[in-house]
């Protein structure tokens, strides 16, 4: 039998007749042996080939589309490190003044040239030093006044991201959490304000919860803090976790109060992967001054060439993302942003209305604060279904489409809902096929026989569990 002979020198190797694309791709070590780049890249491409497309993945809040020239800068910058501002000093001016457009955006009362602020890598990292500067600021104040300060707790709603679950387990503080309820479905001001004492580090709401899409009400809580901060002597103050709804409310609602109007605001945090409409993973957090911004959160190092002071949980970090959202400043402006948000949220209301017309769906809410809304089962449609929201799910994910069903968090667990989250890049022709879609999936489901096992179990009273990914 003749060899097969290998191709060598420039000459590309075939693809789909190599050896390699006939055996399993590694998953425990190394291969010992070169492949070469374009049946690599190949490899790659095809195993991520069956998902479903970014676009159509309504669960993310995170940008999944930019335009070509953004997409191209930051191709261009992959291989820069933010944190080599000896080797990059421009890349760093132009996050110093994102910090500041951000902060102004905000209504910073800071006077400097240079606002009080730092990068993240997604609104994660921002949230936890937005925490830490508060837990650091009430450690100091205790210190001083000699009383102990091993007992921190945090108030926020049951509503919080999964972020600061985190915060408070690896920073060893209490999570106090005020329940959402149908009657209080954002933060219960008052609940959250019998929650507080002198070990409170702050309180924080949410300006856009991950769950339903809805604001707390930030000005009603810096009202009533103030009132009990003056009777208790205490300085607890804000941190607003402004993850979506930090660069939504500045253009689509710029009278609202949420931010350092307010008195007792002294952190926000926000993503600019989500609407700041950037790619992942990228995070802002602003303080209201450098005195908020406690002096043993910024370390220095001077082996990359110069003494270089940073505030972050991570060292190396991507620039890219940082020039897109410069880009995208200067590209979109308040005018573009205002657009574009506009439209995400004309769409939103488009898919809301279009949902709340099935006889088989209620919405959780008549009023959208975000380009984004959630919505259940009609309750005695409910009674009688041979289907789940989860099965809704399934159907749609073989058309496509991620939008997921999820059960609400604590004391209103019972509650199956679906979410539909409208970012740019979403079209009124993708919506009508995304409505089009549900309701196909509706007629089918409407069909069966018999009940699915997620319907048996909801009838059993247990509790479904949501899709587990496995290797």
């Amino acid at each position: 039998m003749d060899k097969i002979k290998k191709t060598t020198g420039d000459v590309a190797p075939l693809i789909f007749g190599s050896h390699e694309m006939k055996e399993p791709a590694p998953a425990e070590f190394i291969p010992k042996h070169k492949t070469p780049a374009n049946i690599a890249y190949q490899m790659v491409k095809d195993e991520t080939f069956p998902q479903t497309q970014p676009r159509l993945n309504l669960a993310t809040f995170v940008t999944t589309y930019m335009d070509d020239y953004g997409t191209k800068l930051m191709n261009e910058a992959v291989g820069i490190n933010f944190i080599d501002e000896t080797e990059y000093p421009r890349v760093a001016v132009m996050c110093g003044r994102c910090i500041n457009m951000v902060a102004n955006m905000w209504h910073t009362p800071e006077k400097d040239d240079w606002k009080t602020g730092a990068v993240g890598i997604g609104s994660s990292e921002a949230c936890m030093l937005g925490g830490v500067a508060a837990w650091l600021r009430w450690r100091e104040r205790r210190k001083a006044q000699g009383k102990p300060y091993d007992k921190p707790n945090l108030v926020m709603s049951t509503g919080y991201q999964v972020v600061w679950e985190k915060f408070c387990q690896l920073w060893q503080i209490e999570m106090r959490t005020v329940p959402l309820t149908h009657k209080h479905p954002t933060l219960d001001v008052e609940k959250a304000i019998r929650m507080c004492d002198e070990n409170t580090i702050c309180v924080v709401p949410i300006a856009g919860v991950t769950w339903t899409g809805m604001n707390d009400d930030v000005e009603a809580l810096d009202f009533a803090l103030d009132g009990f901060n003056a009777k208790t002597g205490y300085d607890i103050p804000i941190h607003v976790d402004a993850a979506s709804g930090g660069f939504i409310l500045p253009f689509l609602n710029p009278a609202k109060r949420w931010d350092f109007r307010l008195k007792w605001v002294y952190s926000i945090s926000t993503s600019g992967h989500k609407y700041g409409l950037v790619y992942p993973g990228l995070g802002w957090v602003i303080w209201r001054g450098k005195e908020y911004l406690p002096k043993e959160m910024s370390f220095s190092v001077n082996y990359l060439g110069a003494n270089i002071t940073q505030v972050g949980l991570n060292f190396s970090r991507p620039a890219a993302q940082i020039l897109a959202q410069y880009y995208n400043f200067i590209h979109l402006g308040e005018e573009g942003y205002r657009e574009i948000h506009s439209n995400s949220m004309a769409i939103a209301r488009y898919c809301h209305d279009a949902v709340g017309k099935m006889p088989c769906f209620k919405n959780y809410s008549e009023n959208l604060e975000n380009p984004l809304f959630i919505w259940y089962m009609e309750p005695e449609y409910d009674k009688t279904a041979k289907w789940t929201l989860y099965d809704l799910q399934d159907k749609l994910m073989q058309r496509g489409w991620m939008v997921p069903a999820y059960s609400m968090p604590k004391d209103i667990e019972d509650m199956v809902v679906m979410r539909i989250v409208v970012r740019q890049g979403m079209s009124r022709d993708m919506a009508d096929m995304l409505i089009g879609d549900i309701q196909d999936s509706v007629a089918e489901l409407e069909k069966l026989e018999y009940p699915t096992p997620s319907r048996i179990a909801a009838t059993k009273s247990e509790k479904t569990k949501g899709r587990v990914y496995t290797h």
